[in-house]
Parts: C-alpha cells; sequence; structure tokens
C-alpha cells in the first residue's frame, strides 16, 4: 500500500501518524517543505522516500513530485495531510491521480463556512445564519434581521484567523475601509464551545467519539489574546452525541478524522458552529491518548490498512487538559513552581510552533486528572496572575 503523506513533519505530533503506518507495512512516501535532513530520526527512519517541495501551495510542483513517486512505486492508493491547510492541496492530488477521498468539489462544499452552513440547513440541524458578504449595506441588512453583533470571517480559513466581531453600523464601515472578499458574515451566539471529535469508517459508522471544551472562543482568544485552556470531557452529553451523529451522516463522511464545532448553550441546548474534515488541532490527540490510554495513531492507521474496528471502544478515564501561558505576562508563579505543584499531574511542559501562538499561547502545560474540580484549580494555579 502506497500512501503519500503531506506535510509529515508538522505539526510536530504528527510524525506519529507515518510511524504507525510503518509499523503495518505501508510504504509512506513524504512530501514536504522541510529539508529532508531537518527531520527527526524517527520521521526519517520511517518514510521510504521523501520529496522536498519549498512551497506546498505550488500545486503543479506536488503533481509532479506524485507523479514521481507513482514512477518509482507504483499506484499510489491515499493521499493525506491530516492538516486543514493542505485540505485543498490534496483533493486536487487525489482528483490528478485518481486516489480515492475527498475530492475539489467536496472541499468546496465541506470546508467553506457558508458551505457548512446549507449542509447544516438541510440537514435541520440549528445553526447560526449566515450570508456571503459583498459590501457594507449588505451586511447591515442582515443585522436588521438577525441582530448585532455580527462576525465577519473568511469563508475558509483556518483558526480565527483575520476573524472579527462587529457590533454596529459604525463598526461595519471600518470594517469596509478595506476590501473582504471571501468573507461571511454570521449572527454571533453567545456559549461555550465544545467539540464533537472522532473517526469515521468506510461505512459512514462512528468508531469512536469524544469531545473537549473551550475556556473561551479561539475568536477571543486571538483578538484580546486570552491565557485558553481546553480539556477533554469524560463523558459524551448525549444531546451533543445525537447532535454530532446528525453532522457526520449529513457530511457524509468516509474513513476520515472529524472536528465538529458546537456552541452549548445557557440553556443546555447545543448549536452547530462548523466542521473540520481533519484531527482536532494543537495537542489534542495527544491529549486524546492520555485521556484514554489509547493510541489515536495507531487507531487510524489500523482504519486505513482495512482493519475491523468495530468492536473497539474508547473509554476516556482523565480530564486532560491543556493550559496555556502567554510570553511576556506577568504570572503569580513561576515555572518551577508551577511544575512542583502540578506533581504527577504534570504530563509535557512545551514551547508551541510560532504558528500556533495567537490562538494557544506561547506555551502549555498538559495535565492529567481524575476530577474535574481538580482540573479547574490546576488551571487556576497556571494561570494565576499577581
Amino acid at each position: 500500500m502506497n500512501v503519500v503523506f503531506i506535510s509529515p513533519q508538522f505539526p510536530p505530533q504528527f510524525f506519529h501518524f507515518v510511524t504507525a503506518l510503518r509499523e503495518r507495512g505501508v510504504n509512506v512516501l513524504g512530501l514536504g517543505d522541510c529539508p529532508y535532513d531537518a527531520l527527526r530520526r524517527e520521521l526519517r527512519d520511517s518514510l521510504s522516500e521523501y520529496f522536498f517541495t519549498p512551497n506546498l501551495h505550488d500545486v503543479e510542483a506536488l503533481q509532479r513530485a506524485v507523479g514521481y513517486f507513482t514512477w518509482r512505486h507504483g499506484r499510489i492508493h491515499r493521499i493525506d495531510s491530516l492538516n486543514e491547510t493542505w485540505l485543498e492541496v490534496e483533493s486536487h492530488l487525489r482528483e490528478s491521480f485518481n486516489v480515492p477521498g475527498l475530492k475539489p468539489s467536496d472541499i468546496a462544499r465541506l470546508r467553506s463556512k457558508y458551505g457548512m452552513h446549507d449542509v447544516f440547513k438541510k440537514a435541520g440541524l440549528p445553526h447560526p445564519d449566515a450570508i456571503l458578504v459583498r459590501d457594507a449595506a449588505q451586511v447591515k441588512a442582515f443585522a436588521r434581521e438577525v441582530g448585532y453583533p455580527l462576525v465577519l470571517k473568511p469563508d475558509v480559513g483556518v483558526g480565527a484567523a483575520r476573524t472579527f466581531k462587529v457590533s454596529s453600523e459604525a463598526e461595519v464601515d471600518e470594517a469596509f475601509t478595506t476590501p473582504l472578499p471571501g468573507y461571511v458574515a454570521q449572527a454571533f451566539v453567545r456559549g461555550t464551545i465544545v467539540t464533537y471529535d472522532g473517526l469515521v469508517d468506510a461505512h459512514g459508522h462512528i468508531i469512536f467519539s469524544t469531545s473537549h471544551e473551550y475556556s473561551d472562543g479561539i475568536m477571543e482568544s486571538v483578538l484580546e489574546q486570552r491565557d485558553l485552556s481546553i480539556w477533554s470531557h469524560r463523558e459524551l452529553p448525549p444531546a451533543l452525541d445525537a447532535m454530532g451523529r446528525k453532522m457526520v451522516e449529513a457530511l457524509g463522511l468516509r474513513e476520515r478524522w472529524f472536528h465538529l464545532e458546537f456552541f452549548r448553550l445557557a440553556d443546555g441546548g447545543f448549536v452547530a458552529l462548523e466542521a473540520n474534515l481533519r484531527p482536532p488541532g494543537a495537542f489534542v490527540t495527544d491529549m486524546m491518548n492520555y485521556a484514554g490510554d489509547t493510541d489515536v495513531y495507531r487507531l487510524w492507521a489500523r482504519l486505513i490498512t482495512g482493519e475491523d474496528l468495530s468492536g473497539f471502544r474508547y473509554e476516556p478515564k482523565y480530564h486532560v487538559c491543556h493550559i496555556a501561558r502567554r510570553t511576556g505576562r506577568p504570572y503569580r508563579y513561576g515555572h518551577s513552581e508551577v511544575v512542583a505543584r502540578l506533581g504527577a499531574n504534570l504530563l509535557q511542559h512545551r514551547e508551541l510552533p510560532s504558528v500556533f501562538t495567537s490562538a494557544l499561547g506561547d506555551e502549555m502545560y498538559l495535565t492529567r486528572h481524575q476530577d474535574l474540580e481538580a482540573m479547574r484549580e490546576a488551571m487556576r494555579l497556571v494561570q494565576a496572575r499577581p
């Protein structure tokens, strides 16, 4: 089995997907923008071949690379990156080389915010009203229908990049002092972001699902530089599970990760926010492993190599929490004292890659707890201000 894996070195923990494939006897062909000698040893040892391409947005260069792999190794069976940035690139390569999986037309429908809006509407999932943005007058008219504030965001985007909130006609005018091509306007929803994350098999059956909660919205974290925390739930709320399953079915996903985002409202109900056709970001795949004492990297490799996983059961035993801090901000407790106080509950401490820092902070403490209140106390400890 020949699998082309795009950008196998980033995010940094994704090399585990490649090593898991190699363990299954897969011929893994790496395609990345990092020089071969700069790859970590475990990754180099798990790749059958690696093609360095400085610009992974250059589809023609990538087509030449995959053509070379085909000449060298025969038919390509899968092309993946599991990374939001390269979803469209993957789809074009699959179409060019007749590889199963999402094609450009699927990405256009399922990755755009407005495309998701239509999918949610047809499936009967509650969701914020949205429009494709033309001009300020149209956005103001939309606000008269749904009320302020509104969120303006790229129709296709990663995280909360170039996303902002407008709360009046004056702020709409200010937003349009520069062009906003390819944007959507969406009704603002007050609620807590919770996720529905997992894997779906080739027949559309969910292999496992779990949920994570954000202390703040990613948009607020980016715009206001808040100290974000993300933690795992030990139990899935039944209403969230029902809505998540309905969304997976509506999206028609097969043999894929999913990362679905919802708002939990004050009354306990849920509203669909968006769907992501990939694993959850940051280090949440590691969090899944720590929460359930399992290995989701190997689980994915088992899935795509055809193993029947219908008997797999994911049972979270812990709340695992990503607790962020920002460089240059004063905190009550220094690093050494935080480490000493967290003790055995501290799983990892690491500085985050620069691409993550705007949303997720400059460093994170990854902790594990059986008790939710103990986890919240760890959050207060790490992020306490003077």
